[in-house]
């Protein structure tokens, strides 16, 4: 059977980790998925943090 071309990734908030002034503690997590043919390099997107209260930059995570 073929390996499919479609993986399912998360997305994890950069500031949880360094920000100590959260309003909650946690790191936000998003999943969702991308095509291995068209975007070879890990993803970068803005998405809203529910623990940072905002908007922020997550990065894709194994």
């Amino acid at each position: 059977m073929a390996k499919g071309v479609r993986l399912v990734i998360t997305l994890e908030c950069t500031e949880c980790r360094t920000n100590n002034d959260k309003r909650s503690n946690g790191v936000s997590r998003y999943t969702t998925e991308k095509n291995r043919r068209n975007t070879p390099s890990r993803i970068e997107l803005k998405k809203f943090c529910t623990h940072c209260n905002k908007h922020t930059v997550h990065k894709e995570i194994k």
